[in-house]
């Protein structure tokens, strides 16, 4: 595996764990049931199935046909991870509640009876909500050609970095779903969702910051 592939590895996983809306559904269903959790996560892998065959149709042509493009492409995806990580930090030290304190918090210590309507309804919970989010197509957009090494061809790249995404996905969230179901009242607690975000929110930031940096100085 070469080393721009590794990277991309840590990237994708960071920029898929990352808690945000995809992991609210999913957190929101788990705590309904198990089965309604899990479809949600397939849901989830759907929208970004749909997300990253999108980039890969644009980015092939944008690569081949404008490589100042491309560049300036690199630049802003680095700023924009840079950004979600800023973010991050700060929702964490301002103590807001992520996804995990927003979504559970009823007077009977469960999700709501709309979240518990069955696996075919949780499964388009979950791909709507992926593939409605209109910060989806820049992440990508701007996240792909950065992992595509000088002088390779863009198709074949950026569809293998499409597929680690959505397999990623496919580990992450079915197994979010899995352990909300155990350990749904622990991930409740807002200082557990606090540290889920100010970890996420540090990596993102160094991980920004390297990519900016290489960018600039390539």
């Amino acid at each position: 595996m070469d080393a721009q592939l590794t990277a991309f590895l840590g990237v994708a996983a960071v920029m898929v764990a990352l808690p945000g809306a995809d992991f609210t559904v999913v957190v929101r269903n788990a705590l309904a049931s198990r089965s309604a959790g899990v479809a949600t996560a397939l849901g989830v892998a759907g929208g970004l199935l749909v997300h990253t065959a999108l980039a890969v149709a644009g980015l092939a042509a944008v690569l081949v046909a404008v490589p100042v493009l491309f560049r300036t492409v690199q630049l802003l995806g680095g700023a924009y991870v840079l950004y979600l990580g800023v973010s991050a930090l700060r929702s964490a030290r301002k103590g807001r509640a992520n996804a995990t304190g927003t979504t559970a918090d009823h007077p009977d210590g469960k999700a709501d009876a709309e979240a518990a309507v069955g696996t075919r309804r949780a499964l388009r919970q979950g791909f709507l909500t992926n593939a409605l989010n209109p910060k989806a197509p820049v992440l990508f957009l701007s996240l792909l050609p950065q992992f595509v090494p000088a002088g390779a061809a863009p198709l074949p790249r950026t569809l293998l970095l499409a597929a680690i995404v959505v397999l990623l996905a496919l580990i992450w969230f079915p197994a979010v779903a899995l352990l909300v179901d155990r350990l749904g009242r622990w991930l409740r607690r807002p200082r557990t969702a606090r540290a889920i975000e100010g970890g996420s929110g540090a990596a993102l930031t160094v991980l920004g910051a390297v990519l900016v940096t290489g960018t600039l100085l390539h």
